[in-house]
């Protein structure tokens, strides 16, 4: 177990040290350091792991304005050395997609990929997911602690995305390690060995999976993709193959997180649990409050400074990194009361949270994020009212990854049944 920060014990400097450093307490429990920053230091230079010199960004006000700002570009290829320094040469052929582009060329693939990946789309899968869902707590050890990330968490999104997909069963699991790998890898040398052999075989797969749908279409939402053509024609090849990356790295990562957090904050907060399970409608609004409370997402992915720009009187020079921290501007008491409480009855908060971003690149995966989520806590705790965590809540572990792209539980244990 490790000391968790408190705001007042830290000074700025020693807010930003920890902040760049990464370290195991910050990890921990980044808020304090993220509050002493909002504070103290809300657009803040860091030296991050990677070598890298970033601008984080704080408050809520500024990071919403940020995501939307067309001076801050998602196209790495405009700051290619660092994109180089940080991930290597692999990830490049893995990047061209909407995720890591700006107009006209993202107003383009987000275009292609809307008119597939419908909300039409999205709804038909909630029968699947339910299944899905059902499916997997059925293997599940009821008696004795079972970890829920890797039997539960991890598998729904994963199954569900791949569903989409239209990924065979048969290939889910490797295709799931692979993308494990590129989530958790670090930096150095054996980091980045590991980082590269993760994305040329998930790129190869990829590859080998379009060229079978462009054979043997199957109406799944990757044969969409390799006929969806609009004015300006269809997808390139490249463009494929990194869009069906993105779509399945991000379509579970993120959401496996997310529901984790949500079952921990949940079971550690009895009221809020009876609240948030009154109704469907209840829970769709303890949803929303969740990703406010403890997003998955912590920072954005990188921008970069098109030009020289000041935010919050500092100056952020052109060509420079730039991250958003959404778990910081979550907890910002100028945009929520009492940011730190949860409050599954808080209104008007998925208007308001950034867990999805905002503008142009607001997460086009958000309709099946909640879906998910939505039907995962409902059939859980419908089926196990009294489950319980194994260990006392503070002596949780919390991922310790270097690079601060997710925030989640390295672990869920829970007796399902303790009875």
């Amino acid at each position: 177990m490790t000391r968790a920060f408190a705001s007042e014990e830290l000074s700025s400097e020693e807010a930003a040290a920890a902040a760049s450093s990464c370290s195991r307490e910050f990890r921990a429990n980044p808020h304090p350091v993220y509050a002493k920053l909002r504070e103290t230091a809300p657009v803040c230079p860091l030296s991050p792991p990677h070598g890298v010199e970033t601008y984080l960004i704080t408050r809520y006000d500024d990071a919403r304005a940020a995501l939307a700002d067309p001076r801050l570009s998602k196209d790495m290829y405009g700051a290619i050395d660092a994109y180089h320094r940080i991930f290597g040469d692999s990830s490049i052929a893995l990047d061209d997609n909407m995720l890591f582009s700006d107009p006209p060329k993202h107003t383009r693939l987000r275009r292609i990929v809307g008119n597939t990946f419908t909300p039409k789309r999205v709804e038909s899968l909630r029968p699947r997911v339910q299944k899905i869902t059902e499916d997997l707590l059925d293997r599940c050890a009821t008696s004795e602690p079972v970890d829920l990330l890797p039997e539960f968490c991890f598998p729904l999104p994963l199954h569900v995305i791949c569903e989409l997909l239209g990924v065979p069963e048969n290939e889910r699991r490797q295709a799931q390690e692979w993308s494990a790998t590129v989530a958790r890898t670090g930096f150095g040398p054996e980091a980045r060995k590991a980082l590269e052999l993760a994305e040329g075989n998930l790129r190869d797969y990829l590859v080998d999976l379009i060229a079978r749908k462009r054979q043997e279409p199957d109406g799944a939402l990757l044969s969409a993709l390799v006929t969806a053509r609009d004015e300006e024609g269809a997808l390139t090849d490249h463009e494929l193959v990194s869009t069906a990356w993105v779509l399945l790295f991000a379509g579970h990562k993120t959401t496996a997180y997310q529901i984790g957090n949500a079952v921990y904050h949940l079971l550690t907060q009895p009221e809020q649990k009876r609240l948030a399970l009154q109704d469907a409608d209840a829970t769709a609004a303890a949803v929303e409050e969740i990703f406010r409370f403890e997003s998955s997402v912590e920072n954005s992915t990188f921008r970069y400074a098109k030009e020289d720009l000041v935010i919050r009187d500092t100056l952020i020079p052109k060509g420079a990194l730039v991250q958003i921290s959404i778990t910081s501007a979550n907890r910002d008491p100028d945009a929520f009361a009492d940011p730190n409480r949860l409050d599954v009855k808080r209104p008007n908060v998925q208007a308001t949270h950034l867990a999805f971003g905002v503008g142009p690149h607001y997460c086009a995966g958000a309709p099946l994020a909640r879906l998910e989520m939505q039907i995962a806590l409902t059939t859980l705790f419908a089926r196990y009212p009294r489950m319980a965590l194994t260990g006392a809540p503070e002596e949780a572990r919390w991922l310790t990854v270097p690079f601060p792209a997710f925030r989640g539980l390295a672990e869920l244990p829970v007796v399902l049944d303790p009875s």
